[in-house]
């Protein structure tokens, strides 16, 4: 299996397509075309593609990341990994490893000071990529899904920005 891991050709309606029908396949939450369109077309930069080379179908995805970033409070520019999926088939080869490796190391080259996601509780598998490449469980949001189930908010500090608490800053003052 030889996989190519490329960014989002924007312009393509078919991968677009593609993307959507990873994502809702696995997440438990239904997303809306304008969430995707939100993401694909604000930081078209920060989603990417894997693909099996040796597939019969060598340009369709087999597994996606789709991230954002934004300031965070005045006080630190925050990574965002919204989405993450690779097709049941392709799972325990380390592509999603490497889908968020590079998702991480272009968040770091703009700057970002964390990167932040949630996943469910019960995604063993995911807590367990996460954790081990140094995200940390923040919190645990309870009924946080629609289905209700509960949610962990990991992150991973990037910067000593990202341990700066804006709670702890007076009102106005930045980091």
């Amino acid at each position: 299996m030889e996989i190519a891991y490329k960014p989002l050709d924007i312009c393509n309606e078919e991968q677009f397509a593609s993307i959507k029908r990873l994502i809702d396949a696995d997440l438990s939450e239904p997303y809306s075309v304008y969430v995707y369109r939100y993401f694909l077309n604000q930081w078209p930069e920060l989603t990417y593609i894997a693909v099996d080379s040796n597939s019969k179908t060598p340009k369709v995805p087999i597994g996606c990341i789709v991230c954002k970033m934004d300031p965070h409070r005045n006080v630190r520019q925050r990574g965002y990994i919204g989405m993450l999926a690779v097709e049941s088939t392709y799972r325990g080869h380390g592509i999603a490893k490497k889908l968020v490796e590079i998702a991480i190391s272009k968040m770091q080259s703009a700057h970002c000071d964390e990167i932040m996601l949630e996943t469910e509780v019960e995604n063993v598998a995911a807590l367990n990529l996460y954790e081990g490449m140094g995200f940390v469980r923040m919190k645990r949001m309870f009924r946080y899904y629609l289905n209700e189930g509960d949610a962990f908010k990991l992150i991973l500090p990037l910067t000593e920005r990202s341990c700066t608490r804006s709670t702890f800053l007076m009102h106005g003052q930045m980091a």
